[in-house]
């Protein structure tokens, strides 16, 4: 008897890994087309500076403003989840980013844009730092593969948007952002399914301690003064990233189309091949952060991207595009490692240190973007990326980050709430 009691038990525990597991990659998926939605924008930036008269200037305070919304709501939509989870949340942020798309499809002016762009953000406000924290919930302790799988959706859905915007909609026009209001559509139905999950496994247990709600993790003993100079150093890191990123992401194809007089869907392709880099970059971070440790990928993250990005101003079209893959590769490779790096530092604040950190990325990415914008209409956009080649430098200050590999305990894996068949003989 007791021999199939345990058997059961092994069973029902590893029916909940699995259920757990696939609530990570419906969170994976729901990032892919929640980003893919997202990159249709700056992805059309060259169609609609032409049809409005846009400066560069206006192109990016176009990301700034969508980018901005979304950083100030994240930290405190984290902050929120964190004491008082909102299951359904996901769905109702993915309703506001489909009226934001069917705005952008019908904008005639440039105040719509901005609105539309407002829109966006909110929606992806909501979207990333519920989703994250949803995804360690259901990660078993393994946090930096449930990470990399969530972020590398988010990273695919970035990469296909120049494609979508090269042969659907630069060809079909601006209205046609709107067919994608079906993906939306596909998101909020798979949210939902989330949602109910989440209330199931989560938000009913808490009060006994029991299920997924049961996993914590322990004390790493760091002071106070500690944590928050790592905390800044993590941030300076999200502003190098964050500004390098958002000068290939904005302006890469501006950038193609002046020095080597690309088309823009030829332009686009590129920006797809070092999008698709970043992808893989993510997917292969994490799950190597949670064998050697987070700093150690972050390190050499670093050291991998300084000389390809000091190189990349002074090369020819092939060159120029392999080593923005290398690049887009080794500088996403941390992206994970940074995230789960900070929610180990504040453990028990998962929603508040995913909405801080992805909110920072994003509000750094519109700021980059409008000042960069600013900056290629003062000089050239080749000078852009002559001043951006030394912003990975200030990744050097990671020899300060202290290394919390072995001072923190695995999370404990969810509480097994099913009940074997045969009760043990006593």
């Amino acid at each position: 008897m007791s021999t199939n009691y345990s058997q059961s038990r092994a069973i029902a525990g590893s029916a909940a890994e699995a259920t757990a597991f696939s609530i990570i990659l419906a969170l994976s998926f729901s990032h892919f087309l929640n980003d893919t939605i997202q990159s249709l924008v700056p992805a059309i930036y060259p169609m609609l500076k032409g049809s409005y008269g846009l400066s560069f200037m206006q192109v990016g305070v176009i990301t700034l403003t969508m980018q901005v919304t979304s950083s100030i709501m994240q930290p405190a939509v984290g902050y929120v989840a964190d004491n008082r989870p909102h299951p359904y949340s996901l769905p109702i942020g993915m309703a506001a980013t489909l009226v934001g798309l069917l705005l952008l499809a019908h904008a005639g002016s440039y105040l719509l844009l901005i609105l539309a762009a407002m829109l966006v953000g909110s929606g992806s406000a909501v979207f990333h730092p519920e989703a994250s924290r949803i995804a360690r919930l259901a990660s078993g302790g393994r946090h930096g593969l449930a990470q990399s799988l969530f972020q590398v959706g988010g990273n695919l859905g970035s990469s296909l948007g120049p494609i979508l915007a090269a042969f659907i909609v630069i060809p079909h026009g601006q209205t046609s952002v709107q067919w994608f209001s079906a993906v939306a559509l596909v998101a909020i139905i798979v949210l939902f399914a989330i949602g109910n999950w989440h209330w199931r496994e989560v938000v009913t247990p808490r009060r006994t301690g029991s299920g997924y709600a049961a996993a914590t993790a322990r004390s790493h003993g760091l002071s106070r003064r500690k944590i928050g100079w790592s905390l800044a150093i993590l941030f300076a890191l999200l502003f190098s990233k964050a500004f390098y990123q958002t000068s290939i992401g904005t302006y890469y194809t501006f950038y193609l189309m002046s020095r080597f007089g690309l088309s823009i869907s030829q332009a686009q392709i590129y920006l797809f091949v070092f999008l698709g880099s970043v992808a893989l970059g993510t997917l292969i971070g994490g799950p190597i952060g949670d064998r050697i440790g987070r700093k150690r990928v972050i390190w050499g993250s670093i050291w991998g991207v300084i000389p390809f990005a000091l190189a990349l101003p002074h090369l020819g079209l092939m060159w120029t595009a392999a080593f923005t893959i290398v690049i887009g590769f080794t500088m996403a490779s941390a992206s994970s490692a940074i995230v789960v790096y900070g929610m180990d530092l504040v453990p028990g604040k998962i929603g508040t240190i995913a909405g801080l950190f992805f909110g920072l990325s994003f509000g750094l990415a519109g700021v980059g973007a409008a000042a960069l914008g600013k900056l290629a209409d003062a000089t050239s956009i080749t000078f852009v990326y002559h001043v951006c080649a030394f912003l990975p430098l200030i990744g050097l200050l990671t020899v300060f980050l202290p290394d919390i590999r072995h001072r923190i305990a695995p999370a404990a894996k969810p509480a097994v709430s099913a009940k074997p068949a045969l009760e043990p003989a006593e």
